[in-house]
């Protein structure tokens, strides 16, 4: 830990519960001290489900749910050894969060979200995981909130964008982003990216982690640089911006028989 930043400046976590989660707060935690975590109560099930059909059409979403009970679950359970591995090898510690650092709250879009960061006053915001945060939440405090997504930005924003580069035959922009976050969905611009390279042992669930190990060094230089004033912005890769959603079984089978993509 970098004792001379952790007793000068606050850095604060906005995040939603699990593992992505525990693995960044002790990286930075080893790295700067973190002074509070702020976790948000996830949205349910039910209503997240119900959003995704008024948008994307309940047939979709039906292929999505297959999809996720014949594929992406089986697959999380078949992928441990590798998961491990990758843990093992990039020094990842997924132990629960401290519960003494912990603030837990309804929403990061909450009054209590913005009441708890009024008094916190953070230095620089780190998000991981949460709802769109909006507008209010992000001029409530004058600090920077920075973003690692699974994915590179503009071209692959949503969710997997790891996958859908490969599915795409696009590996160029298989990778990670680091960014400044703003009311969109990531749309805020570019501090830092990264790209991964997956190997045959590699599929759909462990594609995240390997997105994560890459982004957390890209993370640990983002927040230096915010808390010195030093944030250098990177201009977007060429391309049509996309927002991404989760594969159908339909999607996912098509593009492993025509592209080998797991």
């Amino acid at each position: 830990m970098n004792s001379s930043i952790s007793t000068t400046k606050r850095i604060v976590i906005l995040a939603g519960p699990g593992e992505s989660t525990n693995i960044l707060f002790h990286a930075l935690d080893a790295e700067f001290g973190i002074h509070r975590i702020l976790v948000e109560t996830p949205v349910s099930q039910k209503q997240l489900l119900k959003r995704r059909a008024e948008k994307l059409g309940y047939a979709t979403v039906a292929g999505q749910i297959l999809f996720k009970l014949l594929v992406a679950c089986p697959l999380s359970y078949s992928s441990q050894s590798r998961l491990q591995t990758i843990k093992k090898q990039e020094n990842l510690d997924d132990k629960p969060l401290p519960e003494n650092r912990v603030i837990r709250v309804s929403s990061v879009n909450s009054q209590e979200c913005i009441a708890q960061l009024q008094e916190l006053q953070p230095d620089v915001i780190v998000v991981n995981g949460t709802r769109i945060i909006a507008k209010k939440v992000l001029t409530s405090v004058s600090c920077k909130f920075i973003n690692t997504h699974a994915g590179i930005t503009p071209l692959y924003r949503g969710v997997h964008g790891g996958y859908w580069a490969l599915a795409n035959k696009d590996p160029q922009h298989c990778g990670v982003s680091v960014h400044l976050v703003d009311p969109g969905i990531d749309t805020g611009a570019i501090i830092a990216q990264a790209l991964i390279k997956p190997t045959e042992e590699d599929n759909f669930a462990t594609y995240p982690l390997l997105q994560l190990a890459a982004g957390i060094p890209l993370l640990k230089a983002a927040v230096h640089a915010a808390l010195f004033g030093e944030i250098q912005l990177q201009p977007a890769p060429e391309g049509q911006s996309k927002l991404w959603s989760h594969p159908t079984l339909n999607e996912y089978l098509l593009n492993r028989l025509q592209n080998g993509v797991g």
